[in-house]
């Protein structure tokens, strides 16, 4: 069963309204979101690009429970967001595989966090490991894995339990060029596969435009959404002919154009 279909009928899957997110300690008072609002559809992939510290990252946190927001309300296929969620998958920067588990121990972690039929992790778990082309190496520590290979592992993760959204925070600016490309393409290929519903923070505008079906530009901080994109391409999509495409290259000079104009009011 794909995510998306975990959605009912006619529910958006993540509907972002009115945030505001101010952070407020004994010195200082930080606001990082203003007036944030952004409604995901079952089975989207949203990339969020914008400058560095305009909030990308606290606005995953608010859709997996982990923030509250100041103001505004989030919700999850029609309920609000009021503590952190079960439902979700969350893929960080980098990995963060336990070193004495295998690939297959760290995939299944998450089974036994959840409380999981640990039969039924084990069997999602090799099919995912199929899916990610990792089979033949389920017995492998994470020091006898590429950087790229590490990621896959943590998507497995994030994936076992089925979540109805993915939240992606920069998984891949770890990783040198012809890897992140290369896990670009995977990762283009599973929610092809999967339908899974998609939240992606970047900073690389090809990679937002490349895998995405909509492209959303936040301002510096305070962080809001200052323009959205709709990107008219195939859900599967061939890497270097997508970049050659009019669609890719509007899009993208868009978004840069945006971008150059946010780090000029930084």
């Amino acid at each position: 069963m794909s995510a998306d279909t975990l959605s009912p009928a006619g529910t958006t899957t993540v509907a972002i309204d009115d945030v505001d997110i101010t952070f407020a300690s004994k010195r200082s008072r930080v606001q990082a979101l203003t007036d944030v609002t952004l409604h995901v559809e079952p089975g989207e992939f949203v990339a969020i690009a914008g400058p560095s510290g305009c909030g990308k990252s606290t606005l995953l946190k608010a859709v997996a429970g982990l923030t509250t927001p100041s103001s505004g309300s989030v919700a999850l296929r029609g309920e609000r967001v009021t503590a952190p969620r079960q439902d979700i998958g969350y893929v960080f920067q980098r990995a963060a595989l336990l070193e004495w588990r295998s690939v297959r121990g760290n995939i299944t972690l998450q089974a036994e966090m959840r409380g999981m039929d640990m039969a039924v992790a084990r069997r999602r778990a090799d099919s995912l490991i199929e899916m990610t082309g990792l089979t033949g190496f389920e017995k492998a520590l994470p020091h006898e894995l590429s950087g790229g290979m590490q990621q896959r592992v943590s998507l497995c993760r994030a994936l076992l339990h089925e979540p109805s959204v993915l939240l992606m925070d920069e998984p891949f600016g770890a990783l040198d060029a012809l890897t992140r490309e290369r896990m670009n393409i995977e990762l283009n290929r599973i929610w092809a596969e999967t339908g899974t519903t998609v939240l992606l923070v970047t900073h690389s505008v090809a990679e937002a435009v490349y895998l995405a079906s909509r492209v959303v530009v936040m301002s510096p901080r305070p962080g809001r959404i200052i323009e959205e994109h709709t990107v008219d391409l195939p859900r599967r999509r061939s890497y270097a002919e997508t970049l050659e495409t009019p669609e890719f290259h509007r899009i993208s000079s868009r978004v840069r154009e945006l971008l150059g104009a946010a780090g000029d009011n930084d």
